[in-house]
């Protein structure tokens, strides 16, 4: 029997992710970053943090920005400058990745888990508001995959029961709903820098985003030993800072972050146009009031795990995001969760899968991506 590859007449070789484009176009200004803050002798804390800080609060469209030390600390440290804790309650989408969960975790808090609408895959307005109970302190919408939920909704319930809004916005830098950006709407807001993000450090990176003063000022202090003053320790704090080489080349590459977001919305327009109508491949569905920041261009079939198989064999590269919904890992085994039990979710990890997208990939490597889905169908 010949291989997939024969049949498919396909020679390539397409990663899900790739970094050499942006890497190629922004070398000189990232060693222009690193020069400069290797001579300058001050790697904690210094000139190149604040600049950075303030450069991604008016890109945000926010007050403040604290920079921290990866994604996951930023929202542990919001829900903790809120003083959620033991007892307390906090809403988070059934669908997100564990670090969310994690988040929540850590306070001591336990995180009630809702389902997204079906379509957006984000988390549902009106299933928030059947979880809410009295212990209930805090809402944690996820802007998944890049497009931004339903945050007017969010907001209004919100504000109705008398509960924070942290929104985790780990994917979906730049992107709007009903006009306003994602990461502006919350009390207190969460965004990741992990490399392969949208707008990525070259290691891990993670900063907070708010309107009130006396929250920025109290993560500031959480995120360097409880100090706003050297060895004056006013709370218990960590160690969760963004360091000046991450914040200098986050400077560069913010830059740059829309001009590469409109090449995702580029790339996600070539994959609607080539994969319309393929199979039973579900495409993204963008809200009406939303825009799509396209950090994942992901697809949906039942025959997931097929399909991936065959790409991955062509040399297409792929990945779940995610396989196991929080509920069925084994870290959450104590909240006495089964299988059945969010049956969104679970059909979302069962179906889902993230294709090719990266600023910089071709018209032409959609199309070979296209047509090997395509063929992949014919065959089915």
């Amino acid at each position: 029997m010949e291989s997939s590859k024969q049949r498919i007449d396909i020679d390539m070789n397409i990663p899900v992710l790739d970094f050499k484009f942006q890497h190629d176009l922004l070398k000189d200004e990232m060693l222009s970053a690193f020069t400069s803050v290797y001579e300058s002798n001050w790697f904690i804390l210094g000139k190149h943090l604040v600049n950075f800080e303030t450069e991604y609060a008016v890109f945000n469209q926010v007050a403040y920005t604290v920079g921290v030390s990866n994604g996951l600390d930023a929202l542990y440290l919001a829900l903790k400058a809120l003083e959620i804790g033991a007892g307390d309650e906090v809403i988070v989408p059934s669908n997100t990745y564990i670090a969310t969960v994690l988040a929540v975790s850590y306070t001591g808090a336990t995180p009630i888990l809702v389902e997204p609408d079906p379509k957006t895959y984000n988390i549902n307005p009106e299933n928030i508001a059947k979880a809410i109970t009295p212990q209930t302190k805090a809402i944690m919408p996820v802007h998944l995959y890049g497009q931004a939920c339903q945050m007017d909704e969010v907001m209004a319930i919100a504000k109705e029961h008398q509960l924070y809004v942290i929104e985790d916005n780990a994917q979906a830098h730049g992107a709007t709903f009903n006009g306003k950006i994602t990461g502006s709407f919350g009390h207190i807001n969460g965004v990741s820098f992990y490399p392969g993000k949208n707008l990525g450090a070259l290691g891990d990176a993670g900063a907070i985003t708010t309107n009130d003063f006396a929250l920025a000022e109290k993560v500031k202090a959480l995120r360097n030993y409880g100090s706003k003053v050297k060895y004056n320790n006013e709370l218990i704090g960590h160690n969760m800072r963004l360091d000046e080489m991450q914040a200098a080349f986050l400077s560069v590459k913010l830059k740059h972050l829309m001009p590469f977001t409109a090449q995702r919305v580029q790339i996600a327009d070539w994959y609607y146009k080539e994969l319309q109508g393929v199979g039973d491949l579900v495409l993204p569905y963008i809200h009406p009031q939303a825009t799509h920041a396209y950090h994942l261009f992901v697809v949906r079939t039942q025959y997931r795990d097929q399909l991936q198989k065959y790409l991955n064999d062509n040399g297409v590269g792929t990945l779940i995001h995610y396989p196991i919904p929080p509920h069925l890992q084994q870290a959450y085994a104590h909240l006495g969760y089964v299988k059945g039990d969010f049956p969104i979710a679970e059909e979302l990890a069962d179906t889902s899968l993230s294709i090719p997208m990266w600023p910089g990939m071709k018209h032409a490597e959609v199309k070979a991506v296209a047509m090997a889905i395509r063929s992949f169908f014919n065959e089915k």
